[in-house]
This record gives structure tokens, sequence and C-alpha cells, in this order.
């Protein structure tokens, strides 16, 4: 009885010394695994426009206050400007919504976010209205997506203080969001730019 006992916990141990040396090589590939990932930026395919390129400056109507809202240029309050191209249409759109505006608030101090689509203005209001934006910079210009050649949607476009395109690309999640932002740490404006660079 005492030498199955025994048998037993050597067993025992012998198990927990080989799953914690499996789980301590799973955690190191991981590891390994995410430094060779690239990030997952957000997807750039605008063949209008590039980045780096001084943005298209336009006025447009701001229905949050029905002033004039200039898109592009030097800031005179240095700040950049993060459009976010957004229909009623689009579900992804309306799940990202959230996501912007709690990006925008976390770095009001340097961005100033602004909703752009185009569409029936009933339309456009409704949408306003449901998705609560009364109080944030909208504009309805169909005007401003050709200017920035959007395609897709949902699209981001982060332009600098000095009016200059920074990132852009369509954006699916959070992280592509904050993407376009990680321009000014690593200078790679999107995942293809990373890639070219660090993989060709």
């Amino acid at each position: 009885m005492t030498n199955l006992l025994i048998a037993s916990n050597v067993i025992l141990w012998i198990a927990v010394i080989v799953l914690a040396t499996m789980v301590f090589a799973l955690v190191r590939q991981i590891g390994v695994l995410y430094e060779r990932v690239a990030p997952a930026g957000a997807l750039s395919i605008n063949k209008q426009l590039k980045v780096g390129q001084d943005a298209p400056e336009l006025d447009v109507i701001n229905l949050k206050n029905q002033q004039t809202l200039h898109i592009g240029g030097k800031s005179p309050v240095e700040k950049c400007q993060l459009l976010f191209f957004v229909s009623p249409t689009c579900p992804m759109c309306k799940s990202l919504i959230g996501v912007a505006k709690s990006i925008a608030k976390e770095e009001q101090n340097w961005v100033d976010l602004v909703f752009a689509s185009d569409g029936a203005s009933s339309e456009i209001d409704t949408f306003i209205a449901a998705q609560k934006l009364e109080q944030s910079n909208f504009v309805n210009s169909e005007i401003v997506g050709k200017s920035f050649g959007v395609a897709k949607l949902p699209y981001a476009v982060l332009i600098d203080e000095k009016g200059t395109l920074q990132a852009m690309g369509i954006v699916n999640s959070r992280e592509h969001i904050e993407s376009l932002f990680n321009v000014k740490e690593t200078g790679y404006a999107s995942l293809q730019e990373y890639m070219q660079k660090n993989y060709a």
C-alpha cells in the first residue's frame, strides 16, 4: 500500500513537472509570435491620396452648431483632426461610433474628432439622434468623402496640426483606430508600410 502511494505521488509530480514545462514553452512561443507578427493597423487602400501630402482643405457645415468647420490646413488650436467616415446603413460603423468617441475623449488634448457622412438630411438627422451624436462634430457632405478618396466604410483619416495626412485606412476595431495614432510613435502609417519595410 505504501509503495503504491509513493508510486502515485512520483507519477503525480512527474505529471506536474511535464505540465509546467509545456506551459512555459507555450508562453515563450506566444511571446516569440507576438514579436514577429506585424501590428494590426488600419488597412490603407486609398489610391487618390498618400500619407505625407497635404490634406484637402474644405469648408463644410458642422451639424453640431450649424457653423462652418474647416477641414485640413494648419490648425489654429494646434490639434490634429480625426475624420471618421460613417453611414446610417453601415452596421460596423454604428458599432465603432462609441469606440471612436471614447478614444477621442482620451486624446482630446491633441485631437478633434469629426464624423463625416453623406445622405438625405432627414436620414442623417435620425442617425445622429439614434447614435447620440448631437454634441459631436458631424458633417454631411459627399464632397468630403470624394476629396479623401473614401470607397469603403468605416474609414478614418488622421490629419496633423499642420494639415498633413498622417494616416488613413479602413477601421474595423478599436485597435485599427488606435493604430492611426501610432504613426507619431513608430513612423509607420499603415500595416502595408510596416510589412514592406520590415519583411521585404
